[in-house]
């Protein structure tokens, strides 16, 4: 990295994907004590979208193209919030500057691009990370804690399900924006799944749904079988509302996320309640308990700090499962996109 501390961020991608309510949480989530951190830069594909976000958000520099902040040496980090079918140019291109990266999910379009991009971080020795955040909060620590000793017994199935009416929205529903379900739902129920049994590669995927009439998946349900006659049933959706929790059954009782299963603050653990209240936002926000996303932004700098390529709670292994995973089940609903064409 060069530098001793992690002190300077970037947003690359100036749209409401994470970025305006990244940048509301972040710059005082990167500044502890007396040093100074904080974003100092946004980039754009318009300069003058990227200074109006700039000045909403007391940011110093603002750019009309991710080549001349690639440029900018006074940068640790950059945050690509960008539209999915983005991710691989956009992160290639950075990391090639030697800038270390958080791309947000789904990390790439398919496995090979996720391969791409990790080929770049290693080739360029830079931290590449899947900007899953829900990875971080206090409820996931937890849930990994209380695994870890046991304290449901020996884990048989998972649960997990996120869904709601969001076809309206153009890019969860366009096929060449990086639409459907599994991109951008599904992902999180499959993460919790991987995180539960320890990016452990199922033995068998089964999928099925439907598609909306753009060719993308509108509702998959997903049975994964692991070793030892484990299960798991991801559900996800952008056609209808869903419970949006998740459940860990084992031999000795149960750990549920209530709901708000990817952004969650509640757990309960064998029928008893906990609460982790998340900091209260400064600004209006414009998804569900993101003041969140400081948890991952605190991860990264911990990360950076002590000089790590990757994150040790979402490490590069996980993001090319998760997209091999969805990959297949995606084959199996009849999903594709021209990134699957190339050779």
């Amino acid at each position: 990295m060069g530098k001793t501390r992690w002190n300077r961020v970037n947003s690359a991608g100036a749209g409401k994907i994470r970025s305006d309510d990244f940048s509301r949480c972040s710059t005082e989530t990167l500044t502890p004590g007396s040093d100074a951190r904080g974003i100092v830069a946004v980039a754009a594909r318009d300069l003058q979208h990227a200074g109006e976000f700039a000045k909403k958000h007391n940011i110093p520099r603002a750019y009309g193209s991710y080549d001349e902040l690639a440029q900018d040496p006074d940068i640790d980090v950059v945050y690509i919030g960008t539209i999915h079918p983005h991710h691989l140019s956009t992160g290639k291109l950075f990391m090639k500057s030697k800038k270390n990266v958080v791309i947000e999910k789904p990390l790439a379009m398919n496995s090979r691009e996720v391969r791409e991009l990790i080929t770049a971080a290693q080739d360029n020795s830079v931290f590449l990370m899947e900007a899953i955040w829900t990875r971080f909060f206090p409820v996931s620590l937890e849930v990994r804690r209380l695994l870890g000793q046991g304290e449901v017994g020996d884990v048989q199935m998972v649960r997990a399900d996120l869904g709601a009416p969001l076809t309206h929205i153009s890019r969860l529903a366009a096929r060449e924006l990086g639409g459907g379900a599994l991109l951008d739902l599904g992902i999180y129920c499959l993460q919790f799944v991987l995180m539960v049994f320890n990016g452990e590669r199922p033995e068998s995927i089964q999928a099925t749904g439907h598609c909306i009439d753009t060719g993308v998946d509108g509702t998959a349900v997903l049975v994964l079988r692991f070793s030892g006659n484990r299960l798991a049933v991801c559900t996800c959706s952008i056609t209808m509302m869903m419970t949006c929790d998740a459940v860990i059954t084992g031999t000795k009782g149960t750990i549920k996320v209530p709901h708000h299963m990817w952004c969650p603050t509640t757990l309960e653990v064998n029928g008893k309640e906990m609460q982790f209240p998340l900091p209260e936002a400064g600004m209006p926000l414009n998804f569900t308990n993101s003041t969140g996303l400081r948890y991952e932004a605190e991860e990264v700098r911990h990360c950076l700090l002590k000089g790590l390529k990757e994150s040790p709670w979402m490490p590069w292994a996980h993001s090319s499962l998760l997209a091999e995973v969805i990959d297949e089940a995606r084959r199996q609903l009849g999903v594709t996109y021209d990134q699957d064409n190339i050779q």
